[in-house]
């Protein structure tokens, strides 16, 4: 296991444990990432429709997984709505969330690489299952700023302290 517990660019197990959640129109997609996550030994929680016949709306898996993530409980989620909107909008309320709707491996590749997104996104309308593993295999294996050019790293850095300046100006301290 790695050091940094934010990802993995070597291809090993990703040292943290990752909360998972779907409302009803992500339940399969979700269950074929958690397939994965178990079949490559990465810890994970589901904390969201468990039971198709207990459905919980996108705005409450949301609203209870982003505060896990922005506390440290958990050090990346995905979450599966139909679409993925629904989950990022309410996920990115939280102060520290970046929560990005993603429908393809590249973007949720340059989500961790650019934008140090803690939380992935998808639809489960959207999104077939082999590629949302595959998405999901991309985000928790990369790490931010991987690959990217020196004077590419230091405009990212600024650019997060001044999403951190406006952070706080929104949501104070």
């Amino acid at each position: 296991m790695q050091e940094d517990a934010k990802s993995n660019p070597e291809g090993k197990e990703v040292d943290m444990k990752i909360a998972i959640g779907s409302d009803k129109s992500g339940y399969s997609l979700k269950e074929a990432i958690k397939a994965y996550l178990a079949d490559q030994n990465i810890l994970f929680d589901d904390l969201g429709t468990t039971d198709l016949n207990e459905v919980h709306p996108y705005y409450r898996v949301a609203a209870d997984i982003a505060p896990r993530v922005q506390s440290g409980e958990y050090g990346l989620a995905i979450l599966v709505c139909g679409t993925g909107a629904g989950m990022s909008i309410v996920a990115n309320k939280f102060k520290g969330i970046f929560a990005v709707a993603c429908e393809g491996v590249y973007s949720a590749k340059m989500a961790r690489a650019i934008n140090n997104a803690n939380i992935l996104c998808m639809g489960g309308w959207i999104v077939a299952p082999e590629m949302g593993v595959k998405m999901a295999e991309a985000f928790l294996k990369t790490q931010y700023l991987e690959g990217l050019e020196d004077w590419r790293k230091d405009w990212l850095r600024n650019a997060a302290d001044k999403v951190a300046e406006l952070e706080d100006t929104l949501y104070g301290q």
